[in-house]
């Protein structure tokens, strides 16, 4: 809040200071004067009965002079430029000085008291123009002027003299108590203006030594000077209203410029109120917008002597409510006079006058424009200014809803408009700034949480159950952040988190603990879904200079973590040579498919009983010419984000039908197994390609088993049960992939169509020295055993885990315990060399001979 500047102490009894004074000279000339007039040793002698009558015309005209005044405001005070300098002039020749004195003081009295301004002003203005007045009338008694029969040019100098330095008295008199009272500045601001205004003196003194000849030459002239004066009073009073309507006009265009220069930014107040103030000429100019949105309720005030604004008004609160219920220009004072019920109120409050002006919007009130106090004690705000504040409201209110429209666009920049966080640009931003302010001791952390599945969930339940679930995730996060982080929504379920912490370890602590607490259950429509996210970690200065590159490095680390059981990754360089690979392979890999460059490697799969062959697994492998050896992880993850997987899918399973075929006319049938993404099964054409290769190379469907991972058929098990059907009708084997990785129940393979459960590696693995994975495999073989399912056990690497899957009853393993995956000419060496046949009920088969 703005505080008043101090004022000096005493405040207005200081005028006391100037006003004792005064008035003490203007008794003492007084005496004086009356002294000498009434003298008979003393010239002029005067003619006192004629000198009183002649007294009451000028009191008259006193007080006519005194109620037709130019008016300057100067802080909060106004002073008047009256045209009593004509009855002056006028005075100081035919009247005595006492009389002078006592008619001049009479008339102010009289004025002032009809004004009802405070004792202090009254006295102060009383004695100043008595000692006005004495002083005007000492130069004139101390030059022996006059021959008051004939009016010469030398009486009209010393006249002219007496009444400008009356005027000068009167001048220093208000500089003097303006300086004490309200300041040195102030004192200065009314001595300008002052000496401004004494060209107004010499006119009405020039006017009244014309009216002294007229009037000498022939006192009926006073006839036709009468005429004149009311003739002159008009037109003055015309020229005065339309030059303070020009002058309004001129004011309200520069101050409806101003509103439009700063409309788009947040200092409209500044440039408003002030000027509100002034051109209304009240003691406070008040802005009131009504809380909108995000925007809070704004209440600010100019005052006459504050150079800022105030949080304060005024104005009462139930005037106010009553303009803005009515939604209509509400005036309230002297001149306002169907208003008169809620004078009250303002006296109440301690306020004279006010003008209260709605804000529209459309239809609607967004706040008000008020002007309080008009300056002056005797003068009020009128229906004139009411027309002037509703032009300026008008505009006012564009300007509002043009900086709330830009500052709403502003927001929306740098806001994500789903769950109002910050969006990336907000992100880079902070983090350009956040960089170069680093501590020595500390980095700046970035954090990024990757949403798991929500494209699932837009794709099964609709993109307003996917927004749901975002917006609960951006409100669960934001509660668990710590309170000086940068919360932030980057991209479609990917989440910033930046913060500044003591090392990159410790960041790392902080991601997990986060990423705990925001595990767990999520209501979504009539669904609770569990949400899990993977975090990805890059800190400046270890893993970059600027925000892209971190932002783009936490990215990468965040796709890393997706396979991870802790599902937090730090970066490091090699994910992103990884990722420049997997992009540089992208179009090799269109062209490997298009020239069939990729091979199709072959893992055996045998039966624990009695060590039978029955099948393979078909894997695909690609040496690209430049970078070798692919990853499969690298190249299929390649596939599926360029569109290109349903192609590698196909041609892998073509290359084992090929086979298959083979080994048909061979009479050695073993069963193949091609892994399956539940994207693919998402193809409604899909079951249909099947069904036209088999039939393309006459293999029995039932040797042919597609293997689709767990995770991957949880998140679109609705979508994928149909395509899984019409697979099971065609006679094909389908085989549940990397059993327990999901977060399924064994319940579920009672629902889905599928013959066979392939037990994850991870957990075959570590059976022989974990006891936990252990009783999961035990569980596996026994419930799928129970639901009449075949068990495939993958990862069979020691002699020892070969029997405890033996011991449980697990029908078939795989691994590198039997053979790894091998090209097709080294698996028939694999074959001929590691197997011999044997006669079966069913036919000749191959059996190993044994493990090595």
């Amino acid at each position: 809040m703005v505080k008043r500047p101090p004022a000096p102490r005493g405040g207005a009894q200081r005028a006391w200071l100037i006003t004792y004074p005064l008035a003490a000279f203007a008794l003492i000339c007084f005496i004086s004067f009356w002294l000498n007039a009434t003298d008979p040793t003393k010239k002029p002698q005067w003619d006192w009965a004629q000198s009183w009558l002649l007294a009451i015309p000028f009191f008259i005209a006193y007080l006519v002079a005194y109620r037709d005044v130019f008016n300057i405001v100067i802080w909060r005070t106004t002073f008047a430029v009256a045209v009593t300098d004509v009855p002056l002039v006028l005075a100081f020749f035919f009247l005595p000085p006492p009389l002078v004195i006592m008619v001049v003081s009479g008339a102010m009295l009289v004025h002032q008291v009809r004004s009802r301004v405070p004792a202090t002003k009254l006295a102060f203005n009383v004695a100043k123009s008595a000692a006005g007045n004495s002083a005007g009338l000492l130069l004139i008694w101390a030059l022996p002027l006059i021959d008051r029969d004939e009016a010469k040019p030398s009486a009209w100098a010393i006249l002219a003299a007496a009444a400008i330095l009356s005027a000068l008295v009167e001048l220093l008199s208000l500089v003097g108590v303006f300086s004490l009272v309200q300041g040195l500045r102030t004192g200065r601001d009314a001595l300008r203006a002052g000496l401004s205004a004494m060209t107004v003196t010499g006119i009405n003194v020039v006017v009244g030594l014309v009216f002294l000849v007229a009037l000498k030459a022939n006192p009926w002239s006073a006839v036709l000077l009468a005429i004149l004066v009311a003739a002159l009073v008009v037109i003055l009073r015309s020229y005065a209203e339309f030059f303070r309507r020009h002058t309004t006009l001129a004011d309200v265009y520069e101050l409806t410029q101003a509103v439009r220069d700063q409309s788009a930014h947040s200092g409209l107040p500044d440039v408003l109120l002030g000027r509100v103030r002034a051109l209304m000429q009240s003691e406070y100019a008040t802005l009131w917008l009504a809380p909108q949105g995000r925007h809070p309720e704004v209440l600010l005030t100019a005052r006459v002597e504050h150079r800022g604004l105030l949080d304060i008004a005024p104005t009462p609160d139930d005037i106010r409510q009553r303009a803005v219920e009515a939604k209509t220009a509400l005036g309230v004072g002297a001149r306002f006079p169907g208003s008169s019920d809620l004078l009250p109120r303002l006296q109440a409050a301690k306020v004279k006058d006010v003008i209260v002006i709605p804000l529209r919007s459309g239809q609607a009130i967004i706040g008000t424009l008020e002007a309080v106090n008009r300056i002056g004690d005797t003068r009020t705000f009128r229906e004139t200014d009411v027309q002037v504040m509703e032009t300026i409201a008008a505009h006012a209110a564009v300007a509002v809803e043009n900086s709330r429209l830009v500052d709403r666009l502003r927001y929306d920049a740098y806001h994500d408009r789903l769950t109002g966080l910050p969006n990336r640009r907000r992100v880079i931003d902070a983090l350009a700034e956040a960089v170069t302010v680093r501590a020595e001791d500390e980095v700046v952390a970035i954090m990024l949480f990757d949403v798991d599945g929500q494209r699932n969930v837009n794709e099964s339940m609709g993109h307003a159950a996917g927004d749901k679930l975002l917006v609960e995730t951006a409100d669960r996060i934001r509660g668990i952040a710590d309170p000086g982080a940068l919360v932030a929504r980057i991209g479609g379920d990917e989440f910033v988190v930046t913060l500044r912490a003591p090392s990159i370890d410790a960041t790392i602590e902080i991601a997990t603990r986060m990423r705990e607490r925001l595990r767990g259950p999520m209501a979504v429509g009539s669904l609770t879904l569990d949400v899990n996210t993977a975090v990805g970690v890059s800190v400046y200065p270890d893993h970059g200079s600027d925000p892209e590159t971190l932002l783009q490095r936490a990215e990468l680390a965040a796709n890393a973590a997706k396979v991870l059981p802790y599902g937090v990754q730090p970066f490091h360089p090699a994910l992103e040579s990884r990722a420049v690979r997997r992009l540089g392979i992208a179009a090799d890999l269109r062209r490997a498919l298009d020239n069939d460059q990729l091979e199709v490697y072959f893992q055996p799969k045998v039966t624990l009983a009695d060590r039978h062959v029955v099948g393979v697994e078909c894997l695909a492998r690609w040496v690209h010419p430049a970078h070798g050896e692919v990853a499969p992880e690298d190249f299929v993850a390649v596939a599926e984000h360029t569109g290109q997987l349903a192609r590698l899918t196909e041609s892998v399973l073509v290359a084992g039908l090929r086979r298959c075929r083979a080994w048909a006319d061979a009479e050695r049938p073993f069963a193949i197994a091609v892994n399956l993404s539940a994207r693919i099964l998402l193809d409604s054409r899909f079951p249909e390609l099947v069904r036209e290769l088999l039939d393309e190379h006459g293999v029995d469907p039932g040797l042919v088993t597609f293997e689709i991972s767990e995770p991957g058929m949880l998140s679109d098990i609705e979508r994928v049960l149909p395509s899984l059907y019409r697979l099971r009708d065609l006679g094909v084997r389908l085989s549940v992939d990397d059993f327990g990785t999901g977060a399924s129940s064994l319940a579920y393979l009672r629902q889905w169509p599928v013959h066979e459960v392939k037990i994850d590696d991870s957990f075959v693995q570590g059976m022989a020295t974990d006891s936990g994975d252990l009783a999961i495999v035990r569980a596996v073989i026994g419930l799928s055993r129970e639901f009449g399912l075949t068990v495939v056990a993958e990862g069979v690497e020691s002699e020892l885990t070969l029997e405890l899957l033996e011991e449980m009853g697990c029908e078939i393993g795989q691994g590198y315990l039997f053979s790894r995956p091998l090209p097709f000419e080294r698996l028939e060496a694999w074959l001929n060399a590691q197997t011999e046949p044997e006669s079966t009920p069913t036919g000749e088969v191959r059996r190993l001979r044994a493990v090595i």
